[in-house]
């Protein structure tokens, strides 16, 4: 027998055989489950090990406990060293129509190709079962792996879902938590990435957070982009993740690396920042003109996908609890599928311009509104907002405030409540 044929049986469902499913992520599960049925491509976006192989085994297993005929799940990942054979959308080819011929599957078949992007060509791949007797359910580790020529062959015919690290909410119910401020800063003073929560010791914790930022950057980043100043590029997200929240360009992080004696450039930077924004490692916010109603030129903010990156690598750089809320907030609103800009208006800054479909937010952070002076200044930029759209300010304070002329004071632990 064909040794690729033993390979695949190894990590599929036939003949009883099961995979690790790991905690269930209900709410991706019903969003992803809520467009199977047809021929849409159904594609997992997100930074290295936040959990997409995970998902695509629960939706695989979902599958084959509703009636699929387990058979009719063809399952690969091609990060695995058993199926690094498969390089090229011909190998990927050839070795599905191995399983067709000695599987002889009858009826739809659901295809799960996991980091489907290491397969040179596997657009054309994808194309070419884009019909009605398969569903094909592909992850990728690479923002731009759904540009160019995807995007040309399959114009329409996929549905993107971006994946995150756990969220406060996943964060309960995988440690069975209650919610309150104690747990919510426990979170915050951790990470998301679901591996982390079957490593018990602080240290081997941080071998893995550093170990997973090697990763990216030397495989997604420096294999890739043929990166020649590996030093620079790591300077550079150490740099994004301790200036998360801050208002920054392109042109202030070119004068800091100059000043410092670094030879490099601000095209070299600008590219830098990019490959790096691709692997979901930071993201990047425009300043928006809330009276103009349009985006800014110049300083943008980032943050970091996982709190992690700062919490067990750069601890030493002052990155204080109203940074880190900021950033939690940013991940919370991107979750639940906002557009978010960082505001400005009549020269104040609002934290976050917040918009989904009609619904629109405006949303102020502070660690805690200690006195009035604190209320007046954290209140002030949402005053200054003439619509009637929601406003809200978000602390840690253990007691929630009244509203103050419609703007809403929610506690950061309940804040997911609010804006879904």
């Amino acid at each position: 027998m064909d040794d690729r044929f033993k390979t695949l049986e190894k990590y599929n469902l036939w003949g009883g055989n099961d995979f690790p499913t790991g905690y269930k992520r209900q709410d991706y599960l019903d969003r992803i489950l809520s467009y199977t049925g047809n021929r849409l491509i159904k594609v997992l976006v997100g930074q290295r090990r936040v959990g997409k192989s995970y998902l695509l085994r629960q939706l695989a297993s979902h599958l084959a406990n509703s009636g699929v005929n387990p058979r009719n799940i063809f399952f690969i990942n091609c990060e695995l060293s058993a199926f690094y054979f498969l390089k090229t959308n011909e190998d990927l080819d050839s070795l599905f129509n191995l399983y067709l011929k000695q599987i002889n599957p009858q009826g739809r078949i659901y295809l799960f190709i996991d980091e489907i992007q290491n397969v040179e060509g596997w657009e054309r791949f994808a194309n070419s079962y884009y019909t009605a007797e398969y569903e094909l359910f592909i992850s990728g580790s690479n923002s731009k792996m759904l540009s160019g020529e995807l995007a040309t062959l399959l114009a329409g015919r996929y549905v993107e879902f971006a994946i995150y690290p756990f969220s406060y909410t996943e964060f309960l119910g995988i440690t069975q938590k209650e919610n309150n401020k104690v747990h919510y800063l426990e979170y915050m003073q951790s990470s998301g990435m679901p591996e982390l929560y079957h490593l018990s010791q602080p240290e081997v914790q941080r071998n893995y957070i550093s170990a997973l930022k090697d990763t990216v950057l030397l495989r997604d980043i420096i294999q890739r982009q043929n990166i020649k100043d590996a030093k620079l590029l790591e300077d550079i997200f150490v740099y994004l993740v301790n200036n998360a929240s801050n208002l920054i360009s392109i042109r202030n992080i070119t004068n800091y690396f100059k000043s410092s004696g670094r030879k490099t450039s601000y095209d070299t930077i600008a590219s830098y920042i990019s490959y790096i924004e691709d692997t979901f490692l930071v993201h990047k916010v425009e300043k928006y003109q809330i009276k103009g109603k349009e985006t800014i030129a110049g300083n943008c903010k980032y943050y970091i996908n996982d709190l992690g990156f700062n919490n067990y690598l750069y601890q030493g750089f002052g990155y204080g609890i109203g940074y880190k809320l900021e950033n939690l907030i940013y991940l919370d609103l991107l979750r639940a599928g906002y557009q978010i800009y960082v505001g400005s208006i009549k020269n104040k800054e609002v934290d976050f311009v917040a918009i989904k479909g009609e619904r629109v937010i405006y949303l102020q952070s502070t660690y805690l509104l200690i006195d009035k002076e604190t209320i007046e200044r954290e209140y002030a930029s949402l005053e200054a907002i003439e619509d009637n759209y929601e406003k809200i300010v978000v602390s840690l304070d253990d007691l929630p405030l009244p509203s103050k002329e419609g703007i809403k004071h929610v506690q950061a632990w309940n804040l997911s409540h609010a804006i879904l």
